[in-house]
């Protein structure tokens, strides 16, 4: 301590080097926390996208999931003759996170690109429909109809200049039909 005391109140000039490296590092340390940030909001905003492409999936599945309702459940069948037949629509969620944040489909994947560079790529889109059982012996505790969706982002790590080791992820979502009455 007394060592930086006695460097701050020298004036013979012999301090410059030292903010010289003070300001070196805290420029790096700001472009790490910038990058960091960067990551952190494509990954929030591709999390919201696919949630919201879910939760279209489950409003889509609305009306086969209505029937059973009117009989009792929360599933997805429809009325065949005397019977129910399983009515479960798994959506265009590719289709509808294309639209939403502007990307193309290039070979398996999904990508955006900012100008010439790649922002991120989405693949492996993974979507489970759990439907509701029909007439289930305890309707408190049966399943409901929920939709999940597991989608692989993958976004290119920059740093001084360099492209690092891409930042991949799998993001999950979730959503489920609650009825109202």
């Amino acid at each position: 301590m007394m060592k930086l005391e006695k460097v701050l109140k020298d004036k013979t000039g012999n301090g410059f080097p030292l903010v010289v490296a003070i300001t070196l590092a805290l420029v790096i340390i700001l472009c790490g926390v910038m990058e960091f940030f960067r990551l952190n909001i494509i990954a929030t905003g591709v999390k919201e996208a696919l949630e919201d492409a879910i939760i279209v999936t489950v409003n889509d599945n609305y009306a086969d999931v209505y029937h059973g309702v009117r009989e009792g459940y929360s599933g997805g069948y429809q009325p065949d003759g005397s019977s129910f037949s399983y009515s479960v629509n798994t959506g265009d969620i590719y289709g509808y996170m294309d639209d939403v944040l502007g990307m193309e489909a290039v070979g398996g994947s999904h990508v955006k690109y900012t100008g010439d560079a790649l922002e991120y790529k989405l693949s492996d889109l993974d979507v489970t429909i759990r439907n509701a059982p029909l007439a289930p012996s305890s309707p408190k505790n049966a399943q409901r109809f929920e939709a999940d969706a597991v989608i692989l982002l993958e976004v290119p790590v920059y740093f001084g200049g360099k492209e690092l080791a891409p930042m991949k992820i799998r993001l999950k979502v979730q959503a489920g039909y609650t009825e109202v009455f």
